[in-house]
């Protein structure tokens, strides 16, 4: 059997060695955008604070997984699934990839408001290794100028607050927007955003709360950001949250919602075709964006595919938890 993997996050790598351990025979496939190797994503948010991220963030290079004999196409782009006659389309290759059964573990790309998006230019995001190096060396320049960068970032959700609380701690100068009265509301009672305002205060971060930004503008080498007023940093980060990859499965023909529709057995609209990880959208609408039970899922969906499970996969108990420097939330998050 033909095994095709899309992704090699959590999702995708976990299930490949999984998988590996239980079937000998099975040909395994793994394409990735990646070239780095598989690498821990909730350390991004930590990639100021630790001088030796960009090697210390990868957990695995795709070598190791080449010697467990699973193929590793990195680097490339799939452009296309053909459900008809059970392929994929890559970038850059006349070829295609024939699969018996699909796994699409694309996982999430950085959710970029509307408003915002004719000013991408001017700003960062931080969803990938790559967009992580990209920051390390624009701060890198103002560094070997004996200078400190002053940073705008726009959003106060999760990612937003420990990008700011891991510049602040690695000396520079931050400013968060947030567009409502308290910081990462879906996730902390008001006593915890509370507690959390105080301590990105306390470390040095500007916190202004209940900012509506309308535009951004390149004014003489500044970033400005304009609300009410407008605001002029070195670089701008845009942390708005995440949006699932479903551009591949939505133009395959596949279930949409929020996420790619699969049912409890991870199975999308095409019963070759199965989805893993933030981009699957439960029978409950749920999508479980978290390290813990995404790694369940690709570990629980191994065995299925191998024989060894039968019944359906369940969420299993998991919390979750803000790097940010000093912060300890009093009561659980929201998850």
């Amino acid at each position: 059997m033909q095994i095709v993997i899309i992704g090699s996050g959590v999702a995708g790598v976990s299930f490949v060695e999984k998988y590996r351990t239980l079937s000998a025979d099975d040909e395994i496939t793994l394409v990735t955008r990646e070239r780095d190797g598989y690498y821990s994503r909730p350390l991004l948010s930590r990639g100021f604070t630790k001088t030796d991220i960009e090697q210390s963030i990868i957990l695995k290079p795709f070598d190791k997984l080449r010697e467990n004999n699973i193929n590793v196409l990195c680097g490339v782009d799939v452009t296309a699934i053909n459900r008809t006659d059970k392929s994929i389309a890559i970038s850059g290759s006349q070829k295609t990839l024939q699969y018996d059964k699909l796994i699409i573990a694309q996982g999430s790309a950085a959710f970029i408001p509307p408003p915002y998006r004719p000013f991408e230019k001017l700003f960062f995001c931080l969803n990938s290794l790559v967009d992580l190096k990209a920051l390390r060396q624009f701060r890198q320049d103002f560094l070997n100028r004996n200078q400190r960068p002053n940073w705008g970032i726009v959003g106060g959700g999760l990612i937003g607050c420990e990008v700011a609380s891991d510049l602040a701690v690695a000396g520079d100068n931050v400013t968060l927007f947030h567009a409502t009265d308290r910081l990462m509301e879906r996730q902390l009672v008001a006593e915890d955003s509370a507690l959390l305002l105080k301590v990105l205060q306390d470390s040095g971060v500007k916190v202004l709360l209940n900012q509506a930004v309308q535009e951004f503008i390149k004014e003489d080498g500044k970033v400005c950001v304009r609300t009410e007023v407008k605001a002029e940093f070195d670089g701008l980060i845009v942390a708005c949250g995440f949006k699932p990859r479903t551009e591949l499965a939505q133009l395959a023909g596949l279930e949409i919602g929020r996420g790619i529709k699969v049912n409890q057995q991870m199975q999308t609209s095409d019963e070759s075709i199965y989805a893993l990880g933030d981009i699957a959208e439960l029978p409950n609408g749920k999508l479980y964006a978290f390290i813990l039970p995404i790694r369940n899922q690709a570990l629980w969906l191994a065995e299925f595919m191998a024989g060894q499970k039968q019944d359906d996969w369940t969420p299993p108990a998991f919390t979750t938890k803000a790097k940010v420097h000093g912060f300890e939330a009093v009561h659980p998050y929201n998850v």
